[in-house]
């Protein structure tokens, strides 16, 4: 069996009711059109099927629809996003791209004299490295390097089980694997990721994607918050050691960078796109909340029910917010005494709607609070059953046109075709 080859360019379009996936690919193909090919990754985590009702096979036919719908004939994936060993099973059957979500292992000890065997099996992370793309060579201490090894070595080994167990079952290649460091206090330093990248190597982890953490906010929904100069240094330093890693260690060459809640980073957009061209790096884009979002801006737009179904699932998130904010608290920041009551929304139009939820900074009515907290608000809608899928039918065509401009125009075109 061949290996599973993801390319130079990928996005994640996670689809949380499985109804958007020609759009998302539209996007695709409208890339495709213009001589760029963006590999599509429709992907979905263990927490978001439980949360609609949904398991992995639907997420698979919802795939597969889009794609014989649109005849694509170039490579796709399904993934398994932020699996553990606890939740994998399910997806096995289903997905050909998994997410091995490692973060609670990350600072789990280590002996020290495990950390010491790896350094000196690795004397080569040691000293005075001069790495390409770095401005300024790496000074790793024996020291240093000997407590990344204790912080990062049992979340990589922990990646290693998860690996070979689904490798186990679903057979060498036939699958694409990430590797998810994001979820941490601070984010890696290029020793740090170096130390990650051999360990991965010395694991047998054919990884194509890794998600390290960088500097700065990346919530759910609006755009960066934090340095942007900060965040370029980080992703070129990323991109660099990325490439001498792959140049040292039986890694894949194609290995590139994974940026998580990766929507609507309209201000980082084109400095990444700046360091891709700079070192011909790939990467790939988790763009999952940002159709929902737009499901609800096509119903409000529609006006009737569906703007009826906004107003109601503002309602009850309003009221039950901190239930819905919860699992996502690393990865918001909503500030309650900028949410518009409900009784106040009630007579909203549908232009008013538009202008508080779609995400345009320049909007002096745009309201990013209320943008995060109906992006984990899709628990109401799941909870409207079948009435919430009817009034996606009914207003398809608007709700198809903003997936797709929104994808395309504000994602894609930034990113991965602007020079």
């Amino acid at each position: 069996m061949s290996p599973q080859e993801l390319g130079l360019y990928s996005i994640g379009i996670g689809d949380r009711f499985g109804q958007q996936g020609a759009a998302q690919l539209r996007a695709c193909r409208m890339a495709l059109e213009q001589g760029v090919e963006i590999t599509p990754v429709w992907n979905k985590s263990h927490r978001e099927h439980t949360i609609v009702g949904s398991d992995p096979s639907t997420q698979r036919n919802a795939a597969d629809r889009a794609v014989a719908e649109l005849s694509w004939n170039r490579p796709y994936f399904v993934d398994a996003d932020h699996i553990t060993l606890a939740t994998v099973e399910p997806f096995l059957p289903y997905c050909d791209f998994f997410t091995l979500d490692v973060a609670e292992d990350i600072g789990r000890a280590v002996e020290r004299a495990e950390a010491e065997t790896f350094i000196s099996r690795h004397p080569e992370l040691c000293g005075r490295l001069a790495v390409e793309g770095l401005d300024d060579p790496l000074e790793i201490t024996r020291e240093q390097a000997l407590a990344a090894a204790k912080k990062y070595l049992a979340a990589v080994r922990q990646a290693g089980k998860i690996y070979r167990f689904i490798r186990e079952r679903k057979g060498q290649d036939s699958f694409v694997t990430e590797i998810s460091m994001d979820e941490t206090d601070n984010p890696q330093t290029p020793a740090e990721l170096l130390v990650i990248l051999a360990a991965i190597a010395d694991e047998g982890i054919p990884a194509q994607t890794i998600a390290p953490k960088f500097s700065g906010r990346f919530n759910k929904g609006v755009d960066y918050v934090g340095d942007p100069e900060q965040f370029q240094k980080e992703f070129s330093a990323d991109i660099a050691v990325i490439r001498h890693a792959t140049r040292t260690y039986p890694l894949p060459s194609a290995l590139k960078l994974s940026v998580h809640s990766g929507s609507d980073k309209f201000s980082l957009y084109p400095l990444m796109r700046a360091a891709m061209v700079r070192s011909g790096a790939g990467v790939h884009l988790k763009t999952a909340g940002t159709t929902w979002l737009e499901e609800l801006a096509g119903l409000a737009e529609a006006g009737g029910e569906g703007l009826e179904i906004v107003r109601e699932v503002y309602r009850a998130a309003y009221s039950r917010q901190q239930e819905l904010t919860a699992p996502y608290a690393a990865v918001i920041d909503i500030r309650h005494e900028n949410l518009p009551h409900p009784d106040a929304t009630t007579q909203w139009t549908s232009e008013q709607w538009l202008r508080a939820l779609v995400h345009n900074p320049r909007d002096p009515l745009f309201n990013p609070d209320l943008r995060q907290l109906l992006h984990v608000a899709y628990k109401i809608a799941a909870e409207l059953g079948q009435r919430y899928l009817d009034a996606l039918a009914a207003c398809r065509d608007q709700v198809a046109r903003r997936v797709t401009t929104n994808l395309f125009e504000r994602h894609i075109r930034p990113l991965f075709l602007s020079t």
